[in-house]
């Protein structure tokens, strides 16, 4: 056939050509040989398959010859004709041969052209003629040779032999193409090294032909390869003897025309075949076609043929080589899987590397539309395909080259399904598989999964809620936010038993006629709460016609709002304590699930309950401990008015073993003690209350403030030794404007000013109570009138993130701020007299800046503040008296005189009395200098001073006495005295009241 007539015939519409067998089919055909087909078959079935994978020629198999050590002996050929092979029949173990080197190496190996006429050359093979081999040389002349060594995988055996196949010239076979023939070596490899393990006779046909299985001829039909060369510029056609089976051609009769290869395609598929021949003469690429052939005895299949173009010395095309192969069970198979694919309940398409559909099933159309249009439209047009993130998880799939998942919804049929994006060689499979029903199915369970485990959230937070509440009113709130919104209730009711009768707890959505109503019936009456009670075992009524057919005696009863209750005993201790009534707005029937946590809940509740009852309990005497062991007022003498926070450590008792004191003295002067006993609880908070109440005892004996701190620190000591204490103890005396401090081992207290300064006092810290050696050191200091002096105990100022310093640093830093006019705390009520901020709102401003809202403390702490004030000048009155009978006359006429200026007539009798005692017990029992003082305060105070350290005494005078009656007349008299030592001496003081309110404090 000429070119012309070919391009006559090519004008045809063409058909892109399909492909054969994929090396993964080809492999799962061998593996389908079994172990009773013969060795020879088993290699030439391999070798057939090795061939047409990789598109060769032809190919060979060698085995290695025992009796030529490691020589190799030619076993098996195909596609190549007999006197082509005559060189390779026998090769050295040390030729430079392929299959040799490939032998040695243990390895693949390949060698670009002319690696097979390196060994085919009339130099080494003089008994060649021509004639014997005409046409071929040409072909064999450019192919390489990919050899692989048949290694056994187990066993003695090692080397069986070497596959070889001829290649293109200089293409040399990819990692996929060598994968695939060491897989096909590897194969035949293992069966031929199975077969010979097995015992066998002396039969000298090393390997015998045995009656091929249908498997076996299968394949062998499958991958039939024969070589064809033809002669473009004579038409001259030229087939080897496979190559006539495949085609249906006798050689007998075979004419060598082209005219007669172009008779057998069929008709339908000759114009573009012919095309096809022609664009591969044209364009001088790769020529591969598949077609139907009409074979001379009237049967009918399919083959595939592949070749290349080969260039004459004028560089035209001279001669088209290559080979061809039956292709029908392949088709049949094809066929098979195609219809498998469109009638399967899945959806399933196939897109080329343009995105473009290939291939739909039924499925898939009715999925994604029926129009017929769907192939060969892009991927990316199509209405499903929009769904968000399909498009980056397809190149996702082929760059990856792993498969990948995705839901999208069909807007054709608005159902769900799973597409599974497999990339394939050329392009991209997608299965598509309907999970709409699994999907709802999902989403029930996933929201019944998360109902569960918002109430199971819920159940834990309730349980820590009640973990942390104290009272019940702190468990009953807890209950009604954590139960009532997760069961959808509406109404909350908790009654305890008292006797026969049941008493609110507390509730949530009920009125208080309605909860009159449910304590009012006794325990007596049949009621849903009587029961529960009773049977200790819940009770759970759906609507208000379960409830009256229960209780007839309710039917009257009114039940606005609510439709459907829950009755829980509540059980701690092994008794019944109360019952815990959930109510709902709807008529209700609650599952079993719910009916099960409510059940565990109503448990949780009354154990918290009883804890909250004994908390109460124990809460109430801590109280009124903590009442009797505080002061529960702080007086307000002249010279000082004070205000103190105290928080305990303990939340639960609140109580502790800090305390604080204001305690007025004799001359307006008073008293300012604060202490912290180690630890915090009940027995701290007694030991407590002994300091106190030493304190107040040695402070009216009018001890100096280290002496006291001695007979406290002896008290402490006879405590144990596991027992201490800090205190700080200071007096104020309004007259003088100063102050005395005492301290063991306290931290010290800080002043602050008038003019807004505020300053730490150095005063000696000395060792706590109970590890301390008396004296106590003391240090007396001048404080400015108005002045405040604020005392603390540690636990006010150090923390788990804070030392004492710091803590006391931020102390000064709150309190300036506090009392500058300019200060963002400064803006507060002022106190009565108008001087600075109030001491409570002071107090709260400080406590809130040192210990927050909600912070838990790790030691109890305290915090005293007091406004210091002088005594006015005009208030005080002093005169210095003669060590003589006469100074009792003087005495008198001082405080007539006094008493006149100051409006208080009417209690100059009773002064000028007293002092007339006072000044001559003086003149008689003791020594000078004597002087007087009067000072109008919250009383009258008439003091005479002396230099004696002698303490008078009452005694009791018989009738007859003329002496002795002094100082019962003194206290007669007076509203209280007493005698208090000073640096010069003692003083001797009464007090009396005033007839009016006492005057403000300057």
């Amino acid at each position: 056939m000429t070119v012309n007539e070919r391009n006559v015939q090519g004008q045809g519409q063409g058909r892109p050509p399909t492909e054969g067998l994929s090396a993964s089919d080809r492999l799962r055909l061998l593996a389908g040989v079994g172990d009773d087909v013969s060795e020879t078959e088993a290699l030439r079935c391999a070798l057939h398959h090795a061939v047409a994978g990789l598109g060769g020629p032809g190919g060979m198999v060698h085995l290695r010859s025992p009796w030529q050590g490691a020589g190799l002996r030619l076993m098996l050929t195909d596609g190549l004709p007999p006197a082509g092979t005559r060189r390779w029949r026998d090769l050295s173990g040390k030729d430079a041969t392929v299959p040799a080197r490939a032998a040695r190496g243990g390895k693949c190996v390949w060698q670009p052209a002319p690696a097979f006429a390196e060994a085919f050359s009339r130099e080494n093979s003089p008994e060649i003629a021509p004639e014997d081999f005409p046409e071929h040389p040409r072909m064999l002349a450019d192919c390489g040779l990919a050899s692989v060594p048949l290694l056994a995988p187990t066993g003695p055996l090692g080397l069986i032999g070497v596959l070889s196949v001829l290649t293109s010239p200089a293409e040399e076979p990819t990692t996929e193409q060598r994968g695939f023939l060491e897989e096909v070596a590897c194969w035949a490899a293992g069966h031929l090294a199975r077969t010979l393990a097995a015992p066998r006779g002396t039969n000298p046909d090393l390997w015998p032909e045995r009656p091929g299985g249908s498997r076996l001829q299968l394949a062998l039909r499958a991958v039939r390869v024969g070589a064809w060369d033809w002669n473009i510029r004579t038409g001259v056609l030229n087939w080897d003897e496979s190559a006539m089976t495949v085609l249906g051609v006798d050689p007998v009769t075979f004419d060598h025309r082209i005219e007669t290869w172009v008779n057998l395609v069929h008709p339908e598929d000759l114009p573009w075949v012919m095309a096809e021949t022609d664009e591969a003469i044209r364009t001088r690429s790769v020529y591969s076609v598949e077609y139907r052939v009409r074979r001379p005895d009237g049967t009918s299949g399919w083959a595939q043929a592949r070749g290349r173009v080969i260039l004459g010395e004028d560089e035209e095309p001279f001669h088209m080589v290559g080979t061809v192969w039956d292709t029908t069970q392949t088709h049949a198979a094809r066929e098979s899987v195609d219809h498998a694919l469109r009638h399967m309940s899945d959806g399933f398409l196939a897109v080329d590397t343009g995105w473009r559909v290939t291939f739909i099933n039924l499925e898939a159309k009715r999925a994604l539309g029926s129009a017929p249009e769907l192939l060969g439209r892009v991927l990316w047009d199509l209405p499903f395909a929009r769904a968000s993130g399909l498009k980056d998880k397809c190149r996702q799939a082929v760059t990856t080259k792993r498969p990948v998942g995705i839901d999208v919804r069909s807007p054709a049929d608005e159902r769900w399904y799973h597409l599974r994006l497999v990339p394939v060689p050329g392009g991209l499979t997608v299965y598509l598989t309907d999970v709409t029903e699994k999907r709802a199915r999902e989403a029930e369970r996933t929201a019944a999964d998360r109902a569960a485990a918002e109430r199971s959230a819920r159940i834990a937070e309730l349980t820590t809620a009640l973990a942390e509440a104290l009272t019940t009113d702190e468990v009953v709130k807890a209950v009604a936010e954590h139960v009532i919104q997760p069961f959808r209730a509406t109404g909350l009711v908790v009654v305890a038993v008292e006797g026969d009768r049941t008493r609110l707890v507390g509730s949530v959505g009920y009125p208080d006629a309605d909860l009159e109503r449910i304590v009012s019936y006794p325990l007596t009456v049949k009621t849903p709460t009587s029961d529960v009670l009773n049977s200790r075992a819940p009770l759970f009524v759906s609507s208000v016609a379960e409830i009256r057919a229960r209780y007839p005696k309710l039917a009257d009863v009114p039940t606005p709002g609510r439709q459907a209750w829950a009755f829980l005993p509540l059980i701690a201790s092994g008794r019944s304590t109360g019952c815990f009534v959930l109510s709902f707005d709807k008529p209700r029937l609650l599952t079993g699930e719910e009916r099960t946590l409510l059940v565990a809940l109503s448990g949780l509740v009354a154990q918290a309950l009883e804890r909250a009852r004994l908390y109460d309990s124990e809460h109430l005497r801590a109280k009124e401990l903590q009442r009797g062991l505080l002061p529960q007022h702080l007086p307000s003498p002249p010279a000082a008015t004070a205000a103190a926070r105290y928080l305990p450590a303990d939340r639960r008792l609140e109580v502790g073993g800090d305390w604080y004191d204001l305690i007025p003295l004799s001359a307006e002067r008073v008293a300012l003690v604060i202490g912290d006993v180690m630890g915090h609880g009940l027995s701290e908070a007694a030991t407590m209350g002994r300091l106190r109440t030493a304190v107040r005892t040695l402070a009216d004996l009018e001890l100096p403030p280290d002496e006291i701190l001695g007979h406290l620190n002896d008290l402490v000591s006879d405590l144990g030794d596991d027992f201490y204490a800090t205190c700080l103890y200071a007096v104020y005396d309004p007259t003088s404007r100063t102050c005395v401090f005492a301290s063991a081992g306290h931290l010290p207290p800080v002043v602050v000013h008038p003019d807004h300064t505020v300053r730490i006092s150095e005063i000696p810290t000395n060792s706590p109570l109970g590890a301390a050696t008396p004296p106590f050191d003391t240090v007396e200091f001048a404080v400015p009138d108005g002045s405040l002096l604020v005392l603390f105990t540690d636990g006010l100022v150090e923390a788990s993130d804070r030392d004492v310093d710091q803590g006391m640093d931020q102390l000064t830093r709150v309190l300036t701020a506090a009392v500058s006019a300019d200060g963002p705390e400064g803006r507060h009520d002022t106190d009565d007299t108008g001087r600075g901020p109030s001491l409570e709102d002071l107090c709260d401003t400080v406590v809130s800046a040192l210990l927050p809202t909600g912070e838990q403390t790790g030691d109890d702490a305290v915090l005293f503040i007091a406004r210091l004030r002088r005594l006015a000048a005009d208030d005080i009155a002093s005169w210095s008296l003669p060590q003589d009978p006469v100074a009792a006359g003087q005495a008198r006429e001082h405080i007539r005189t006094q008493l006149d200026a100051w409006d208080l007539d009417d209690l100059a009798m009773t002064t000028e009395l007293l002092a007339s005692e006072l000044v001559s017990n003086v003149i008689r029992h003791a020594q000078g200098p004597v002087r007087l003082r009067l000072l109008r305060g919250r009383t009258l105070v008439c003091e005479v001073s002396d230099g004696s350290l002698t303490t008078p005494h009452v005694r009791r005078a018989s009738a007859t006495d003329e002496s002795g009656r002094g100082l019962q007349l003194v206290s007669a008299l007076s509203q209280r005295w007493g005698a208090r030592y000073t640096a010069s001496g003692k003083s001797i003081w009464t007090e009396q009241p005033l007839p009016g309110p006492p005057p403000a404090a300057a």
